[in-house]
């Protein structure tokens, strides 16, 4: 209490924004790495301190109140601010390595530049990046990375869930090669969910396709898209412009969520993986 006044705790927030995001306490438990009881009580405690119900139940689902909606905005802020402050706080002079394995979409379009200002902020702490399919890298996480940054289908990956996104499918900006039968498609190996989903989704529709080019590289998959060879699946934050999205009046199904997760090794994480780790999350938060 300050002045007779509530104070709203950031870790009552996150549980919140957990469960607001995720429309459910299940999901929010796995995603924060708690019980689902410990969630529900965190949930009570700020509607106690804000003198307020935020959730409406409908069956097995949670909807926001008026109140939860007018609260989601200032509760992001409040996180990502209080993130903020603790890692700018947080001393610059740590040292060491951290390894890092991550998707290959997210390492080439959403990595780089904050590796570049993380580096530039903690010079003393070198980061070892490896790209791959989440399938590869988590069963490593312990014996080759300090954290992986992987990929699930949405509410049920672990790992401390940094953004939800969606798959679309792509196609060279000008002509028909999407209305080829069979469809040409350029797909990453098999253990790549979207893959897996691209081709069970064109077998539901009953849609003849062949794989005309394979390969683990975000970049070269794109080269071969764009340059009219076929249509592949990507996500939606990570698609390149120069591509054109194809959605359900082009013939292609729609494809379910993904959450990007942040998965970290076992134990206490030396200095420069914890300093690395909260820099990461702010980051995301804040975009």
């Amino acid at each position: 209490m300050m002045n007779g006044r509530a104070m709203l705790d950031a870790d009552l927030l996150r549980a919140f924004l957990a469960v607001a995001e995720r429309g459910g306490f299940t999901r929010a438990a796995r995603a924060l790495n708690r019980t689902q009881s410990a969630v529900s009580m965190q949930v009570k405690r700020l509607e106690g301190a804000v003198g307020a119900r935020l959730f409406a139940r409908r069956g097995r689902a949670v909807q926001l109140t008026p109140e939860g909606d007018s609260l989601v905005g200032y509760a992001r802020r409040i996180v990502a601010l209080n993130e903020e402050a603790l890692q700018s706080l947080a001393r610059t002079d740590a040292a060491g390595t951290v390894r890092l394995g991550a998707i290959d979409d997210y390492a080439t379009r959403v990595l780089p530049p904050l590796l570049a200002r993380f580096s530039r902020d903690h010079p003393g702490i070198k980061v070892e990046l490896e790209t791959g399919l989440t399938a590869h890298l988590l069963p490593r996480l312990g014996a080759d990375y300090d954290l992986v940054l992987a990929m699930h289908p949405a509410g049920t990956g672990g790992g401390l869930v940094l953004r939800r996104d969606r798959p679309v499918w792509a196609a060279p900006r000008s002509g028909r090669i999407h209305k080829q039968s069979p469809l040409p498609l350029a797909l990453y190996p098999n253990g790549c969910l979207f893959r897996r989903w691209a081709i069970a989704a064109l077998d539901d529709a009953g849609r003849p396709w062949r794989c005309v080019y394979m390969s683990p590289s975000l970049g070269a998959v794109e080269a071969a898209v764009a340059a009219g060879l076929a249509v592949s699946v990507f996500k939606a934050s990570t698609v390149s412009r120069r591509l054109r999205r194809l959605g359900r009046r082009d013939g292609f199904p729609e494809l379910p969520p993904v959450d990007i997760a942040v998965h970290r090794r076992s134990g206490d994480l030396p200095r420069a993986v914890a300093a690395f780790a909260d820099f990461l999350i702010a980051s995301f938060r804040r975009n």
